[in-house]
C-alpha cells in the first residue's frame, strides 16, 4: 500500500517530466501501480474493496445464515456458541476455519443492526419528580473482613430526583437482607417516595410474564405496602430503566471499594460507608440543578417524601424440628432451642443480624445470627431443666463449656469446688432461676457470700423467706386514752346486785 508521501512524489516528478517507466525504476514500483497514482484525482489514493471474496464461506453462506437466524430466535440459555455452528458446518462439508465463520456472524449482525436503524443503542432521557420515585440494585465487592477476604454482597439505593446515595454491604443477598436494606436506608434519607424501581431479582419477582406484568412475591409485596411503595420491575436485561443505580455501582466500586477496604467487622465496614455516602452528597453537584449540591437536594426533597412509619417487621420464615439435643439447623448453622421444644416443629425467622425460633406462638429461642457453615451456637439456660434432672452434665455437656456466668455465680463455683456434688449442689441453685429469676437468685448468693457460707440449703432458704409473703404492719399504739365512760371507784354498786338477788 503507496503512502502518501511516495504517491506525492510520484505526482511532483511526473508532472516534471519524468518518464513512467523512470518513476517506477526509481522507487522499485510497477507500471501500473505508478499510473494509478497519477491518475488519482488526489493524493488520497487509498484502496477500497468493491467486493469481498469468501471462498470457503461463500458457498455456504445461505446455510450460515439460517443457523444464525435460529440461533437468534432462541433463549439465551439455548443459544449456540459460534464454535458449535462452525462443527455443524463442518459436518455438511465446510472446509474453512473458525475465525471465518466468526468474522461472518460478527458481519451478519452488523448488518441486522445497521437494518434496523441500530435502535438498541438509542435511549430517551427520563426526568423525575421530587419524591416521586428511587431505584435499588445489588453489587458483589471483595473487601477484607477481620484479616479474611470476603466477598461481600453491597445494598445499592439511590433517589432519582436528588440522586442521593445509600451503600450497605451484606454477607448474603437473601430476602431478610432486601427487607433490612430498605428499613435503613430510609431511615438514612428521612423519608420514602412513592415508587421504587428494580430488576427482576427473585426475592422481589416470583414470575415474569410478557411486558411489564409481574407476579411479586408475597412478603416484598407485604414490605412495599408497609411503606407505601409502588413496586416497578425493569424489562429484562434492559439495565437503562434503572441507570442511576446502575451509574451508581460502578461509581462506587471505583470510589469506595478501591483500594480493597479493611476492617475488624461488616458493622464497621457500614458504619464507614455510611458516613462516606454523606460525604459523597455533601461534596459533589446535582448534574441537574445547579449551584445545588446533592446534600442540598435531598433536603429540598425531603418535605415531599411519605413519613417514615415503624420499621418493617423483615424476617424469612421456615419450617424445621427441633432436634433431641434442642438444635434447630437453619442456613448451615445450628441454633439452641428450650428444651420444650425439642422433638417439635418450630418457625425460624432470620432477620438480616438474628435469628428469631417460635414454638407454638411462643419465642423458645433468639440468638445473634452466624454466617458461615457447621458452627453451633448455644444457650445454656435452655438446658436448664434437663440440666437439673442430669447434674452431671454440667462438667462434659457442650452447651455449659466456657459459660459466662454472672459474677456472684462464677464465684460460688469456684467456692464449691470440683466433684459430682459440687456440681449437683450447684445445679440445685440454677434450678430456681426459672421460677425466681437471675437477679433474684444472683442476690441471694451475694447475700449469702457476704454472710461467708456457701451452702446450697442456705441460699435456696434466702429465696423460699423472700418469696413469703411480708406479716401486715402492726398498728400504732396510741399513748394516754381517754375513754367516753371512765370507771368510778364505787363499791356500793356490789350491794345493789345483791339486793337485786335477794328480791329475785
Amino acid at each position: 500500500m503507496l503512502v502518501v508521501e511516495t504517491i506525492t512524489r510520484i505526482r511532483r516528478e511526473h508532472r516534471d517530466g519524468k518518464p513512467i517507466k523512470a518513476i517506477a525504476r526509481d522507487l522499485r514500483l510497477s507500471r501500473n501501480t505508478v499510473r494509478k497514482a497519477i491518475r488519482a484525482p488526489n493524493a488520497d489514493a487509498s484502496y477500497e474493496r468493491k467486493e469481498q471474496h469468501r471462498p470457503q464461506t461463500g458457498p455456504f453462506s445461505t446455510r450460515l445464515e439460517e443457523l444464525l437466524e435460529e440461533n437468534e430466535g432462541l433463549p439465551r440459555r439455548d443459544r449456540l456458541r459460534m464454535t458449535r455452528i462452525h462443527d455443524l458446518l463442518q459436518r455438511e462439508g465446510f472446509g474453512g476455519s473458525y475465525d471465518a465463520v466468526r468474522r461472518y456472524a460478527a458481519r451478519w449482525k452488523r448488518e441486522r443492526r445497521v437494518d434496523a436503524g441500530d435502535m438498541t443503542k438509542a435511549f430517551i432521557p427520563l426526568m423525575y419528580r421530587p419524591g416521586e420515585a428511587y431505584q435499588f440494585d445489588w453489587s458483589h465487592e471483595d473487601v477484607e473482613i477481620a484479616g479474611k477476604p470476603m466477598r461481600v454482597k453491597v445494598a445499592h439505593m439511590r433517589f432519582c430526583w436528588s440522586r442521593a446515595p445509600f451503600v450497605r454491604a451484606y454477607p448474603r443477598e437473601t430476602q431478610e437482607m432486601v427487607f433490612d436494606a430498605h428499613a435503613r436506608a430510609f431511615a438514612f434519607f428521612g423519608g420514602i417516595p412513592t415508587r421504587g424501581i428494580y430488576d427482576n431479582m427473585k426475592t422481589a419477582v416470583t414470575t415474569v410474564f410478557t411486558g411489564k406484568e409481574r407476579l411479586f412475591n408475597r412478603r416484598f409485596l407485604i414490605m412495599t405496602d408497609h411503606y407505601r411503595v409502588e413496586p416497578v420491575a425493569c424489562s429484562p436485561a434492559a439495565g437503562w430503566e434503572k441507570g442511576q443505580v446502575e451509574n451508581q455501582v460502578q461509581t462506587s466500586r471505583e470510589r469506595l471499594f478501591k483500594p480493597r477496604l479493611r476492617f475488624a467487622s461488616l458493622e464497621e465496614l457500614n458504619i464507614w460507608l455510611e458516613a462516606e455516602c454523606r460525604r459523597w452528597a455533601e461534596r459533589n453537584q446535582h448534574p441537574d440543578q445547579e449551584g445545588m449540591t446533592i446534600a442540598q437536594a435531598l433536603e429540598v426533597e425531603r418535605p415531599m417524601l411519605q413519613p417514615l412509619p415503624v420499621p418493617f417487621d423483615g424476617f424469612f420464615e421456615s419450617e424445621h424440628v427441633a432436634s433431641s439435643t434442642c438444635l434447630v439447623s437453619f442456613d448451615r448453622n445450628r441454633y439452641s432451642v428450650m428444651a420444650k421444644a425439642a422433638h417439635q416443629a418450630v418457625q425460624v425467622r432470620a432477620y438480616a443480624t438474628r435469628i428469631v425460633i417460635r414454638c407454638d406462638g411462643a419465642v423458645v429461642a433468639e440468638h445473634e445470627r452466624v454466617f458461615g457453615r457447621n458452627q453451633t451456637i448455644f444457650d445454656p439456660w435452655h438446658y436448664l431443666p434437663i440440666l437439673a434432672r442430669k447434674p452431671g452434665a454440667l462438667r462434659n455437656g457442650a452447651p455449659f463449656q466456657d459459660w459466662a456466668l454472672p459474677p456472684a455465680l462464677a464465684q460460688l463455683r469456684r467456692k464449691l469446688g470440683k466433684g459430682d456434688d459440687a456440681d449437683r449442689r450447684f445445679v440445685r441453685v440454677l434450678a430456681a432461676v426459672p421460677e425466681d429469676g437471675l437477679e433474684a437468685v444472683e442476690a441471694a448468693v451475694r447475700e449469702a457470700l457476704s454472710a461467708g457460707t456457701i451452702s446450697d440449703e442456705i441460699i435456696l432458704n434466702i429465696l423460699s423467706r423472700r418469696r413469703e409473703p411480708h406479716d401486715a404492719q402492726a398498728m400504732d399504739v396510741v399513748v394516754n386514752l381517754k375513754l367516753k365512760h371512765p370507771p368510778e371507784a364505787n363499791c356500793g354498786r356490789y350491794d345493789t346486785v345483791r339486793d337485786l338477788d335477794a328480791a329475785a
